[in-house]
């Protein structure tokens, strides 16, 4: 009996030991790395030629953090070897082994060199210096690597692509008092790039003056472009509609409730914006109402102040709600919203929505002015 007590016991204490040894490796402790290593590329002698090269290999050791880590690789580039002024490529990477490229150097190159003007980028191979950083996700562990040298380079006038705005903001008096975290956004168009729209309301503000406003594709005076009078297109029904004027900020005479379109376009190396200010239309479409077709008999009513209520025509079918504005060359669902859980919800750049049935009698209430609606 004795013996098989002293069994148990050392098998307890074998157990107690392995659990112990268990826990060590499931709760790793971080170590902080000491040595980096970028590996110079196998063929670093010869000519990098950026314009006529898709990318450059580079590989790396990874940085001892104590356990086996997935770290974050960034990329940093200079033109001088004591790395005094330097530029980290936008594009990270995951392995040890990287495929860096090509354009993005050219591009972070043209920064650097402080080039303008095609004429004036160097025309011979020049040395590019490289070296990489890491770190884990959370952002601890960061280390640097050594620095390589790529010594033969040929460089070229390179820009960055121009990429299409996603979102549009309005700014203003009257629109969240020149504070862009309490701006309007846009709905994008569906299917149809670069082009926004809103239901906003520009009347005067507290004190009497009329509404100016602005816009920009980012919550910001610093990044995106701004843009009011002095580079924006605004046609001639637009401005006879709002009473538009201003040299800069665009100024509303004609207070009130309007459709506000953007369509951005890309003409060479700049951003074309056209604003359009239409009256505040609003449809019933679809099933409530019979057909497909936009009917002004379908028109929502408009209300004369900020805080009012776009009311729609009884349903005269109980179906699925949808609603939508009238845009030159576009589909109604291009523009279509519903009323989904007491909020207004735009079918934006998504796909069909989830739908929302109604009763026959009954109307939809929308008050822009606070994004709620509801049916009643």
């Amino acid at each position: 009996m004795k013996k098989i007590y002293s069994t148990l016991v050392l098998l307890l204490s074998l157990f107690s030991f392995a659990s112990c040894d268990d826990d060590r490796d499931s709760n790793p402790t971080l170590a902080e790395p000491t040595e980096f290593i970028l590996n110079t590329p196998k063929y670093v002698s010869g000519i990098y030629d950026l314009k006529n090269t898709e990318s450059i290999q580079l590989t790396c050791t990874q940085p001892d953090y104590g356990f086996t880590a997935a770290a974050t690789y960034s990329v940093q580039i200079a033109v001088e070897s004591n790395f005094s002024n330097y530029t980290t490529l936008g594009t990270t990477y995951n392995t040890a082994a990287m495929e860096v490229n090509a354009k993005e150097v050219a591009v972070a190159l043209v920064g650097l060199l402080e080039v303008e003007e095609a004429e004036n980028y160097p025309k011979d191979i020049f040395p590019v210096f490289v070296r990489l950083e890491s770190k884990l996700s959370n952002g601890t562990g960061k280390i640097t690597s050594n620095i390589i040298e790529l010594p033969k380079v040929k460089g070229y006038f390179a820009l960055d692509d121009m990429v299409m705005p996603e979102n549009m903001y309005v700014i203003g008096n009257v629109a969240g008092n020149w504070d862009w975290t309490k701006s309007i956004a846009l709905t994008p168009v569906n299917s149809t790039e670069g082009k926004f729209w809103g239901i906003v309301y520009l009347g005067e503000t507290t004190g009497g003056d009329k509404a100016e406003i602005k816009f920009n594709w980012e919550k910001s005076w610093d990044i995106g472009e701004n843009f009011g009078m002095k580079n924006s297109i605004i046609d001639d029904a637009s401005k006879e509609l709002a009473g538009i004027s201003g040299e800069d900020n665009i100024k509303i005479g004609n207070s009130g409730w309007y459709l506000v379109v953007v369509k951005v376009e890309i003409e060479g190396r700049s951003y074309k914006y056209n604003v359009q200010f239409l009256a505040p239309n609003i449809y019933l479409i679809g099933g409530t109402v019979g057909g497909w077709d936009i009917l002004d008999s379908n028109l929502f009513t408009v209300p004369t102040t900020v805080d009012g209520e776009f009311v729609s025509p009884a349903f005269t079918v109980a179906d699925e709600l949808r609603m939508c504005v009238k845009l030159e060359g576009q589909e109604w669902w291009h523009t279509e919203f519903i009323i989904a859980n007491g909020e207004i919800d735009y079918r934006g750049t998504g796909g069909d929505q989830d739908r929302v049935k109604v009763a026959a009698g009954k109307k939809a209430y929308l008050k822009f002015s606070d994004g709620t609606g509801y049916i009643q």
